[in-house]
């Protein structure tokens, strides 16, 4: 369940509530009958998106090595993307349909915010999912099947990761008023950077020591890729919108994990 209270409460917010916003508002999964947390929270779930990679790419990474060698790789590639699919409803995907149809359709900042606005997916979004659905679910199946399940939780965090930044290189280009979710994300000054840095760092500790016990050796210069594709699209996302939306976060995320394992398998055929 996305939900979204009223957040003009700006009031701290507690480390431990926002962690359980980001799980509120990243997945469908009822935590909200678990928790009850201040609306001031959700302005922070950027802040601990990384950690929700942790049940995101978990269950995804799960889901593949469970049935991994039972079927085909490609299907239990499917599988994983269906299984994240299924977590969080798709938030992403919705972002980088409206993505592709904002910035393949408008023509300036007004046309490109308003297509974006739009629920009905266009052209350009359907062709977007169905590229980028192709692509991850050939190149989830093509990692070697060993490695391949903590690749699949460190691409979900790192890409999750990477993306965030986007709240620190740009405004947000709305108002909160015209926001799809109701929530403009509280952006962080030099400390607070800093600290996120540290966040994300701690996130992919686990997924590192995991890529890292395997005893076939994992590309770990796929790691340098993602933070480029960011800051390539952030800045065209810049030109275009002077700005960032909910739509570009989702889109960002996803294009980061996409790149990271392309370059990974790319560097496995080196």
């Amino acid at each position: 369940m996305h939900t979204s209270p009223n957040t003009s409460d700006s009031r701290p917010a507690a480390a431990a509530d926002c962690v359980w916003a980001a799980l509120m508002f990243f997945t469908r999964l009822p935590f909200w009958r678990v928790r009850q947390v201040d609306a001031a929270c959700f302005r922070h779930v950027v802040d601990y998106w990384p950690f929700v990679g942790w049940l995101t790419g978990g269950t995804a990474a799960l889901v593949f090595w469970l049935i991994t060698g039972h079927v085909p790789p490609l299907a239990a590639a499917l599988l994983a993307v269906g299984a994240r699919l299924c977590l969080t409803g798709a938030l992403h995907e919705d972002g980088l349909a409206d993505f592709c149809d904002g910035f393949g359709g408008g023509t300036d900042r007004a046309r490109t915010l308003a297509i974006m606005k739009d629920s009905h997916i266009g052209t350009y979004g359907v062709l977007g999912l169905v590229l980028h659905t192709g692509l991850l679910v050939t190149l989830m199946a093509t990692l070697p099947a060993p490695v391949a399940p903590a690749a699949i939780l460190a691409a979900d965090v790192y890409g999750k990761s990477c993306a965030s930044f986007i709240i620190r290189q740009l405004p947000y280009a709305r108002t909160a008023s015209e926001a799809k979710s109701g929530v403009v994300y509280s952006t962080w000054d030099v400390r607070g950077t800093a600290l996120h840095a540290v966040r994300c760092a701690v996130a992919l500790l686990p997924c590192l020591w995991w890529l890292g016990a395997h005893p076939l050796f994992f590309p770990f210069w796929a790691f340098a890729v993602p933070p480029v594709v960011e800051l390539l699209l952030a800045r065209w996302m810049g030109r275009r919108l002077q700005g960032y939306t909910g739509d570009c976060c989702g889109a960002l995320f996803l294009l980061c994990e996409l790149s990271f394992y392309l370059s990974a398998n790319i560097l496995y055929t080196i």
